[in-house]
């Protein structure tokens, strides 16, 4: 199939090009048709799936006909990096269009906000905070929207933003077209989807499950060790651009400072940041300056940098949804990705979990038999404490060849012995 056979407008088309997309992907076959029809859409897909060109595309096709310079869609996202990210690939599919889209998030001054709203914005891709606020203000409304879209419902709903989403459709005419997007269908969104969608189009695509271009790789290892392995692993391996995930904000923080000062280009994305600076995170790493990204869930969705090799869940993920979210960064299209995934004994019922939905075992790896020096500053990521007495020329720990292995370096859970590589 081809994007051709969707018959779009040559402007829209000129995106499509410019884009460098030559098929569509498979929530992209099912989807772009009943949009075009004016359809409401109920999409269940996991990340990476290309959900956002399965929106825009038919959307940038509709509102090429009729008025200009009012605000005739809206996009509601949960985070500021995801909303950022559907403005600028807004920009590149509409470059021949004309239309033109506003983005709008807390963390950063209105004003300018306001100003391109004004300018003439066809399209406001927001998060529901800060759109609550302008709307408050008075500065526009939003009686002329035609599409509404939600995406990344499930996790709008995990970030405690399902009474403002309501609060915003209030604002919105009965007379609309609604896409809502989720990669996993908790009750709470299907009761919103029941809500605001008029016989909608069910589109599925394997939502809960990694996509088949990503390799899972176990390393079952002690918390004291994670740091220790971490850094052996980002030192022996052909890793050209590799997201980390933790569960806290502070050891983000501190787990990148950590790879920082053993000599890697490393940077955090975390909840603490300022909006200058977790944008200055996500630049760097998307232009390659940073090779190393640590992050939180926050990062785990709506999230496209290109090429990302290898994810490493430095801490397990919560559920299995969230790996997936997760994992899902790598792989993409139809490239290949690798994830690695640190767990220790407290994961066993969160590792059968995601083995469950993976349909097979992770392959295993056993853990290096890191030197009692080297054991002394493996955990310097959980104190926080950095000590200035370091391997020579911050050199990362690599394991010797032929060191015995020691038993305590890897852990049996029940579901699979561990071999060596």
């Amino acid at each position: 199939m081809s994007f051709k056979d969707f018959q779009f407008h040559p402007k829209v088309y000129a995106g499509i090009t410019a884009c460098g997309y030559t098929s569509p992907t498979p929530i992209q076959k099912e989807a772009i048709q009943p949009i075009l029809d004016g359809r409401d859409i109920l999409g269940l897909a996991q990340t990476g799936t290309g959900k956002t060109a399965a929106f825009v595309l038919p959307l940038l096709q509709r509102l090429l006909n009729g008025p200009r310079k009012k605000v005739r869609a809206l996009i509601v996202a949960p985070t500021r990096e995801l909303a950022e990210q559907i403005h600028e690939n807004i920009g590149q599919m509409a470059v021949k269009t004309g239309l033109r889209s506003a983005v709008v998030y807390g963390g950063v001054g209105k004003q300018p906000q306001i100003s391109r709203i004004r300018a003439g914005a066809e399209i406001i891709v927001a998060c529901p905070g800060r759109l609550l606020d302008l709307l408050s203000g008075k500065t526009f409304n939003l009686k002329a929207v035609e599409v509404l879209v939600l995406d990344e419902a499930d996790h709008m709903f995990d970030k405690g933003f399902l009474p403002d989403i309501k609060r915003i459709i209030k604002q919105l005419p009965r007379d609309r077209q609604s896409l809502v997007f989720s990669a996993t269908m908790p009750k709470e969104i299907r009761h919103l989807a029941e809500d605001i969608l008029r016989k909608p189009v069910t589109v599925q695509v394997n939502h809960t499950q990694p996509a088949p271009t990503i390799s899972h790789v176990l390393f079952q290892v002690s918390n004291t060790k994670k740091s220790a392995l971490l850094k052996n692993i980002l030192a022996e391996r052909e890793m050209t651009s590799t997201l980390v995930f933790t569960r806290t904000k502070h050891k983000a923080k501190s787990l990148a400072l950590l790879l920082q000062k053993a000599g890697f280009s490393a940077t955090s994305l975390q909840g603490n940041l300022s909006q200058s600076n977790r944008q200055r995170a996500m630049d760097g790493f998307r232009d390659g300056t940073f090779k190393i990204l640590v992050a939180t869930d926050i990062a785990a969705r709506g999230i496209d940098v290109r090429n990302i090799s290898h994810v490493i869940n430095f801490d397990m993920p919560d559920t299995a949804e969230t790996y997936t979210h997760r994992t899902g960064r790598t792989g993409r299209a139809t490239r290949s990705g690798i994830a690695f995934t640190f767990a220790n004994y407290d994961d066993s019922k969160m590792l059968t979990l995601i083995e469950r939905n993976l349909g097979k075992k992770m392959a295993r790896e056993r853990v290096p038999d890191f030197t009692n020096d080297e054991n002394k500053q493996v955990d310097e990521v959980k104190r926080g404490n950095f000590s200035t007495q370091r391997r020579k020329k911050n050199k990362p720990i690599s394991a010797k060849r032929g060191t015995k292995r020691s038993q305590s370096s890897s852990f049996d859970f029940g579901v699979g012995k561990s071999n060596p590589r």
